[in-house]
């Protein structure tokens, strides 16, 4: 395997960037929503149909996946993991779990698995800063190891800016809520887009494979495992160089959401003014205006202005990964 590339050469430092003091505390995820997976096959029925290998799921683990069409595009992602009783939770984007919950059903087939929304069986939180020690202990918390205390399940997070620790936090409705500092959920939408991991949501589905979002850098497929819907298309993509578009990191002074256009001015006029990416997901900036993921063509990446909504529209600052992309498998 060839050392992990930088995805960009000469990206802008990340400006106005809070305090460890500032980033620090819990936060109710209601965004979020929650699929419950029960039954002996509730293991390999999502190692059947997701990017990842859950047959392998251990209690101190958790899995980022994606559930991809036939053309490899992703109409969900997760974050899995198992729980004491074997059942798998999956939290995922809540404008997509019920037609997620649906595609999944169809395949069930004679699987002993049962599929539910837990939405409003289980709390999502999440944590930052010191509330990560304060709820899951002093041990070093690895991105996505997990573990079970008091009845949570707490999964750990790419960081945030200064290596700021950060983690997702699932417990049965009725469990005492973890103990922090309020967080504002601005805040820590903004270190989800800062961790570099993107979430799809319904505004973007199915518009990627998921190498155009760095899954494969961050855990988020195994190329070892068995056949998922998709599976075709996400192998040649990665093995065949075939890959075009990646993800990003970048700083707007304008408001920025999921699903706005991104251009490259220089390249406009050769392109009849065609987009060369996508804002997968966007959040205020604490330092003003909002940072986002955007997925776009690597040459895009390399020089040249970039802006948003249109080619003359705010211009975009990249900023730098918080890890390297795997250059090969």
């Amino acid at each position: 395997m060839n050392e992990p590339t930088s995805a960009h050469a000469t990206p802008d430092a990340s400006p106005g960037l809070p305090s460890q003091a500032e980033l620090n505390g819990v936060c109710p995820l209601p965004h979020l929503g929650v699929i419950q997976v029960a039954g002996d096959d509730a293991a390999n029925f999502l190692h059947n149909q997701l990017t990842q290998d859950f047959a392998q799921l251990s209690l101190t683990e958790a899995r980022l996946a994606a559930l991809c069409s036939a053309k490899g595009r992703m109409q969900a992602s997760f974050i899995g993991f198992k729980c004491a009783s074997g059942d798998i939770l999956l939290v995922c984007s809540q404008d997509l779990l019920t037609a997620t919950l649906k595609r999944l059903s169809m395949f069930v087939l004679r699987a002993k698995a049962k599929l539910t929304d837990a939405t409003a069986v289980f709390t999502v939180w999440g944590l930052a800063g010191r509330a990560v020690a304060d709820n899951a202990g002093d041990a070093a918390f690895s991105v996505w190891g997990m573990r079970e205390l008091g009845g949570a399940s707490v999964v750990g997070l790419y960081p945030a800016p200064g290596n700021v620790p950060r983690a997702l936090w699932v417990a049965p409705a009725g469990t005492p809520d973890p103990v922090g500092e309020p967080l504002a959920l601005d805040l820590w939408n903004w270190s989800e887009v800062e961790s570099g991991v993107a979430t799809i949501s319904a505004t973007v589905a199915e518009a990627f494979v998921p190498q155009m979002l760095n899954y494969e850098s961050v855990g988020g497929v195994n190329f070892k495992k068995g056949c998922y819907p998709g599976q075709e298309v996400v192998a040649r993509s990665q093995f065949r160089g075939t890959l075009k578009r990646r993800a990003y990191i970048v700083h707007s002074e304008a408001p920025l959401a999921a699903g706005d256009d991104v251009f490259h001015r220089s390249d406009a006029e050769a392109n009849a003014g065609e987009p060369c990416g996508t804002v997968v997901q966007a959040a205020p900036a604490p330092g003003g205006g909002f940072d986002a993921i955007v997925s776009m063509q690597v040459a895009a990446a390399k020089g040249g202005t970039l802006s948003a909504g249109a080619p003359d529209g705010p211009t975009l600052r990249l900023h730098p990964l918080p890890y390297q992309l795997l250059a090969d498998i």
